[in-house]
């Protein structure tokens, strides 16, 4: 939603996936998909079709507890919610954290009190709790001696958070909550949700959506860390925040398409801008949103199509060849305490610059053309740049280019400012580092088109041969 009211701010115009779309040279425009991913792209004004894409694509997702299906739980006269692990988090860091909820609701608006039902509408709505409604507190090192020498979490039986006690949970219930409807129709339905989930969650979410509880119908919720992100250090040169990996990739590249997508910039740009933010890809990218739908590859062709390309051969698979994406996901800073667990040569620091991923067995998809491209436009744009490869005897880990570039056939880059604590409930990156992302990532819309212009790999031998000054191009040989 943040995302969506800047662009609609910097003249963005929303569409809809389920509508045609009317396009024109010049035009900026936005579609989400299930409300948590969100494409943008800006129409060069001297586009044609066939012309390619600059996409930089990011994941909105991050690690952390989601609640169950059926979230009642009690034990030991405290009333606990249920949840379940999303991705792979530092478990651990989230123990006596003051914790929130967070996520999507449906409910049911409109109606009377004899037919709920009647003339109702399920919307769709977002929800924040942020104050400290829940914790999971540690078990004290007195009840075991053995908490020193380390702590395996158990997701099943040490991550169920605190919501309240059973004893004020029932006065609050004798004393009657939060007032509800009293149609038969409401009155069954508050009977079987409570059976699935307590009572005063749902009051609570009802207080923040402005509804009654029996109108919340389903939901979609996890819990969040209330604390807010701050700027630290002696100096001031740190961002401590949750959900750094990968909320700093999308703030960047929502910053640089924005910035890039002025009238004078597009002015005499002949291909398309794009941004994309996937969900999911802490658990594979594999959903209607996230990396691995067809979400990319619909949009590209839909636009294609909308500005003349429909009825030219090839038009489509020729604007993939010319594209190029930044696949932006963070990266692993050195970190001081742990440096062997770098590979020596290749240590990425705060404040050194994007950094681009590296692993021969294609757990990034950066190659030699890619890393060229993003290097030289961000040396062109007087920005530094770092690389990163893992060390040989560790695992590698995965993002959204190697499916991106698998699905699309498009040139792919695996990139990312550092960060230390990936994964833990509150992440480290460099303010300057942020800055860096957001410069490099305008570079790359800005200059990506002419510099590609110069670079021949596909249709350097042969008949399409073109002359570029080696002695093989100019003899014929």
């Amino acid at each position: 939603v943040a995302a969506c009211r800047q662009l609609l701010a910097a003249g963005f115009k929303e569409i809809s996936e389920r509508d045609a779309w009317v396009l024109v040279p010049g035009g900026k425009y936005f579609f989400t998909r299930n409300m948590s991913a969100v494409t943008a792209f800006a129409v060069g004004a001297k586009y044609a079709p066939g012309n390619g894409f600059v996409i930089i694509g990011a994941h909105t997702d991050s690690p952390c507890p989601k609640l169950k299906p059926n979230t009642k739980h009690a034990s030991a006269g405290f009333l606990q919610v249920r949840v379940q692990n999303y991705g792979g988090g530092l478990w651990y860091t989230w123990f006596d954290r003051d914790l929130g909820v967070a996520g999507r609701v449906l409910v049911r608006r409109g109606g009377n009190q004899t037919d709920a039902t009647e003339h109702a509408k399920v919307c769709h709505e977002l929800v924040k709790i942020d104050r400290p409604v829940l914790r999971i507190p540690s078990l004290a090192i007195h009840l075991d001696r053995s908490l020193s020498e380390g702590f395996k979490v158990n997701f099943q039986t040490h991550m169920v958070p605190i919501i309240a006690t059973a004893v004020n949970a029932a006065l609050g219930e004798a004393a009657g909550g939060v007032a509800t409807a009293t149609a038969p129709e409401a009155k069954k339905r508050k009977e079987d949700v409570s059976a699935k989930h307590h009572p005063m969650l749902l009051e609570m979410l009802a207080e923040e959506l402005g509804c009654e509880p029996e109108d919340v119908l389903d939901f979609e919720l996890q819990l969040c860390d209330v604390q807010p992100s701050v700027i630290g250090g002696a100096r001031r040169e740190f961002i401590f925040s949750g959900r750094l990996d990968n909320l700093t990739s999308c703030y960047a590249s929502l910053r640089a398409i924005v910035t890039a997508s002025s009238d004078e910039s597009l002015a005499a740009e002949t291909g398309v801008r794009m941004m994309v933010h996937y969900d999911h890809e802490e658990v594979g990218s594999d959903s209607a949103q996230g990396a691995g739908s067809s979400m990319t590859e619909d949009a590209m062709r839909r636009i294609s199509a909308a500005l003349g390309g429909g009825a030219i051969e090839g038009a489509d698979e020729r604007a993939r060849r010319a594209s190029f994406c930044v696949s932006a996901d963070m990266a692993h800073a050195v970190h001081p305490n742990y440096s062997d667990k770098h590979e020596p040569g290749h240590q990425p620091k705060f404040g050194a610059g994007v950094v681009v991923k590296h692993n021969a067995n294609q757990r990034y998809a950066t190659d030699a053309v890619t890393s060229f491209l993003f290097r030289e436009l961000g040396e062109r744009a007087g920005l530094p740049v770092q690389e990163f490869v893992v060390r040989s005897d560790l695992g590698c880990g995965s993002t959204i280019g190697p499916i991106l570039s698998t699905n699309t056939g498009i040139r792919t880059v695996d990139v990312g400012a550092p960060q230390l604590s990936m994964h833990s409930i509150r992440e480290m990156t460099g303010c300057q580092d942020v800055e860096y992302a957001v410069k490099h990532f305008t570079a790359i819309y800005l200059g990506f088109t002419d510099l590609d212009k110069q670079l021949m790999v596909d249709g350097s031998i042969g008949n399409l041969c073109r002359p570029c000054g080696h002695p093989a191009a100019q003899t014929g040989a």
